[in-house]
């Protein structure tokens, strides 16, 4: 072991002078990126149920975020057309369809075409959820028929409206389209 560098044995490695490839984009980096200190970050997806951008890719209808309930809380009823992908931070989460339900440290992926209604249940921490989702949402109602739809686009003008009234601006969003 080098007594100069510790345990940290790379520490005399040279960065990569090219970094970025031609047209290359810059990796959005968001420290702390699930703290709640701030909530004008955090978007009303429902009543009771938020959500925090993270990432956005408009030309392949994709995003990450933070979903975040405090309390008791519901998403609509809807499925996926694409595969999502969910890590749990915190609280306690599932869908009413199914007999698991999700704790800090849980892993779910959501098969296309599946339904279901996204609950937060009560917690002494609020339901904190990383989702990565492709594609939209397709709203149902409770017999399982289409009833609407959610995109990225639509997630992109949910988001602009509201930072705009919180004052972070509408072009805010635009920092994390990739």
């Amino acid at each position: 072991m080098n007594k100069e560098t510790g345990m940290e044995f790379w520490r005399g490695l040279k960065p990569i002078e090219k970094v970025f490839q031609p047209d290359a984009l810059p990796e959005v980096y968001i420290s702390k990126a699930s703290d709640i200190e701030d909530e004008r970050y955090y978007v009303p997806i429902s009543d009771t149920v938020f959500t925090k951008p993270l990432w956005i890719s408009p030309q392949r209808n994709q995003w990450c975020d933070i979903l975040l309930a405090k309390g008791p809380g519901l998403v609509n009823r809807h499925y996926h057309p694409h595969g999502v992908f969910a890590y749990t931070i915190s609280g306690k989460w599932g869908y009413l369809e199914h007999d698991w339900v999700a704790t800090a440290g849980d892993f779910v992926y959501e098969t296309p075409g599946e339904g279901h209604t996204l609950v937060a249940y009560e917690h002494e921490d609020p339901m904190r959820v990383h989702f990565n989702v492709t594609g939209p949402l397709i709203w149902l109602d409770e017999k399982g028929e289409s009833v609407g739809y959610f995109d990225v686009h639509s997630y992109i003008a949910m988001c602009k409206e509201h930072y705009e009234k919180v004052g972070l601006g509408a072009d805010y969003i635009e920092r994390l389209y990739r």
